[in-house]
């Protein structure tokens, strides 16, 4: 019996941190390993460009994407890996299924909200219609399950209402995915924890590539909260509750381990601590990346086998969404 199929991206818009390792990378190996699925994971090249963005920067932030991917642990024996603007199956299903997306849907997508506030000048059609593409990426797949945070929910409810539309209307062709949430650490910057960990906050974040050092710095540095308990209570003590956070994602415990085991140290104490953890935990990581980058060949064959295979599998699922819709 075949494997449910499981398909998830990552945008390549700026080097990734600790909360894309903690919320999306060390997730995707876990699935991965767990031999559940048959998994397919991309690099949303199509998405990332809804932002401004340098052409050769972004050829080289697609590259990396995949060396993240390699040094995470994806293995391309198991797992698929591939580049979505190398196949036009994501475009055209994204038209098809624009054609019976109500407007209205879309413009209740609080993620299109949040983005054109924050961002007024750069409200463009792309934003508004990338949860389209999003259900196409998905939908081209037969994916079952797409793992995905909350923030996401949203627009995975619109791919499912999209596979259930086209086949009332055209007869069976789409499976409904579902989401596949899973418990990952929210990791807010290290400056402010009111707000997301962001590459716009290079001082509060902790990039996967970071020298050890600089990791080092930066978590000392971290801000705190007033009083001097390590305890887990993100409204009272959002700061400290934040590393705790990081913490316990690394180490496998929870947060209430976290607090017995440093119930009578310091702020300065368990920051120590939580460097030399984040270091050791991310060595690994960062030593096959560098190894892989110097492999410029089987990067690229990664990348040529992954778009091949994953070419094969949507352009059949095109050619039989169209077929139901009397185009071929």
């Amino acid at each position: 019996m075949p494997k449910p199929i499981l398909v998830s991206g990552i945008q390549p818009s700026g080097k990734l941190h600790i909360g894309n390792y903690l919320g999306a990378l060390k997730n995707f190996v876990e699935l991965q390993n767990s031999g559940k699925y048959e998994c397919f994971f991309f690099v949303a090249d199509y998405h990332s460009i809804t932002e401004e963005f340098n052409p050769a920067e972004k050829r080289e932030a697609v590259r990396e994407i995949v060396l993240d991917y390699l040094a995470a642990g994806i293995d391309p024996e198991r797992s698929t890996i591939f580049v979505q603007s190398a196949l036009p199956a994501h475009t055209d299903l994204m038209w098809i299924l624009s054609t019976i997306t109500p407007i209205g849907e879309l413009e209740r997508m609080t993620q299109f909200k949040d983005k054109s506030a924050s961002a007024p000048q750069n409200i463009n059609v792309g934003l508004f219609t990338y949860p389209v593409l999003m259900a196409a990426d998905i939908l081209l797949y037969d994916a079952s399950v797409v793992p995905v945070g909350e923030d996401q929910l949203q627009h995975l409810e619109l791919a499912r209402t999209l596979a259930r539309k086209f086949n009332a209307k055209f007869g069976k062709t789409f499976i409904e995915p579902k989401s596949l949430l899973t418990k990952t650490a929210r990791v807010m910057s290290l400056d402010d924890p009111s707000k997301k960990m962001s590459k716009s906050r290079p001082a509060g974040c902790l990039f996967l590539d970071d020298e050890p050092k600089t990791m080092e710095s930066k978590i000392k540095k971290a801000v705190t909260d007033s009083g001097t308990e390590i305890q887990f209570d993100p409204k009272g003590k959002p700061a400290i509750s934040n590393l705790i956070a990081i913490w316990s994602a690394l180490s496998g415990k929870s947060e209430k381990d976290a607090e017995k085991q440093f119930n009578d140290k310091s702020y300065a104490q368990f920051k120590n601590e939580l460097a030399e953890l984040t270091v050791n935990s991310l060595a690994p990581f960062q030593e096959r990346k560098m190894k892989l980058r110097k492999d410029a060949r089987t990067v690229r064959t990664v990348i040529e086998n992954g778009n091949a295979r994953a070419a094969t599998i949507s352009e059949q699922k095109l050619r039989t969404t169209k077929t139901a819709m009397g185009l071929l």
